[in-house]
């Protein structure tokens, strides 16, 4: 999947609040095929708004929101996914990504 990605010269970062020695042992574990970037102090997460309430096995809590942002060459957010869940996540973005392009 990264190759069609990488064919629609898409860069994909991942953000978290974790520093980067969670990061390598998360890379290691799951073999990410892009930058995860460390934001401690979270403030790209909250500028984005992923970063708030959710409820996690009924209690609610604070933290990352799982969200995906497509971000356009000119750096304007064109689409936002949020509560990501992995299944056919990957395929909807890389749709989404060639339909932004064609447009003018």
């Amino acid at each position: 999947m990264k190759a069609e990605f990488d064919r629609e010269n898409a860069v994909i970062l991942g953000v978290s609040a974790d520093d980067l020695a969670s990061h390598q042992r998360f890379d290691e574990k799951f073999q990410l095929r892009f930058p995860l970037l460390a934001d401690v102090d979270r403030r790209v997460i909250e500028q984005y708004g992923a970063w708030g309430q959710r409820v996690r096995y009924g209690k609610t809590v604070t933290g990352i929101l799982r969200t995906t942002f497509l971000v356009d060459r000119d750096g304007i957010v064109r689409k936002v996914y949020p509560n990501v869940s992995v299944e056919g996540h990957a395929e909807a973005i890389l749709a989404d990504l060639k339909t932004i392009q064609k447009q003018p």
